[in-house]
């Protein structure tokens, strides 16, 4: 019976695995581009905080200019290249830039 219930535990241990913490250089690469990206981001944002313009316009031409670092970004973390990832993490681009923008004119997102 201990057996049983042992064989059962592991079972269920080997189902909640997940493939991409099998790999934790994959995690890694994805977590340097992360920052990396959010780095460019925010280093773009930094002379708008003067602008009046619209955050979210700025957003969007900051995203923009972090195309490089977006498009590494999508490379690590999406290798099936699924097209809802991707447009999900341009728009999590748009998002971050914006609330860069925000923080940088000393407003809350």
């Amino acid at each position: 019976m201990r057996t049983l219930i042992l064989v059962a535990l592991l079972s269920l241990a080997a189902c909640s695995v997940n493939s991409q913490y099998s790999e934790p250089w994959t995690v890694k690469a994805v977590g340097k581009t992360y920052e990396a990206r959010d780095a460019c981001l925010q280093r773009q944002a930094a002379p708008y905080a003067g602008d009046s313009a619209d955050a979210s316009s700025i957003g969007r031409i900051i995203s923009a200019n972090c195309q490089a670092e977006t498009d590494a970004l999508i490379a690590s973390s999406n290798p099936h290249r699924d097209p809802a990832v991707t447009a999900a993490i341009r728009q999590d681009s748009d998002f971050r830039a914006t609330g860069y923008v925000l923080k940088a004119r000393g407003q809350n997102n």
